[in-house]
This record gives structure tokens, C-alpha cells and sequence, in this order.
């Protein structure tokens, strides 16, 4: 299901009718952190840090 933009449109006036102007762009900033939290999370999940920082093992 994807959203077009009518539907986005949408959406962006009922979070400017719920919040008002002045929550917006407070509410952009933690939902980007949160999405660039998110990313951060799973390329740990896909290389964690323990694998990183392990030495070479010895023969």
C-alpha cells in the first residue's frame, strides 16, 4: 500500500490541525532522530560490534 500525495496531504493538515504550527517542527526533528536511530540500529543489527573489534585470531 503506498500513499500518494492527496493522501499525504492529508495527513500533513490533520497533524497541522492536532499540533498547530508550533509543535511541527519539534515533532519533524524527533522523527527524524528517531528515523536516523532506527538505520543506526539496524546496520549495528547487520554488523555488531563485537565482530568489529575482535583481534585476529592466532594460529
Amino acid at each position: 500500500m503506498r500513499l500518494g500525495f492527496g493522501e499525504i496531504l492529508v495527513v500533513l493538515a490533520l497533524a497541522l490541525l492536532f499540533f498547530g504550527p508550533s509543535k511541527l517542527p519539534q515533532l519533524g526533528a524527533s522523527l527524524g532522530q528517531a528515523i536516523k536511530g532506527f538505520k543506526k540500529g539496524v546496520s549495528e543489527v547487520e554488523e555488531p560490534e563485537s565482530e568489529k573489534k575482535l583481534p585476529p585470531a592466532q594460529p
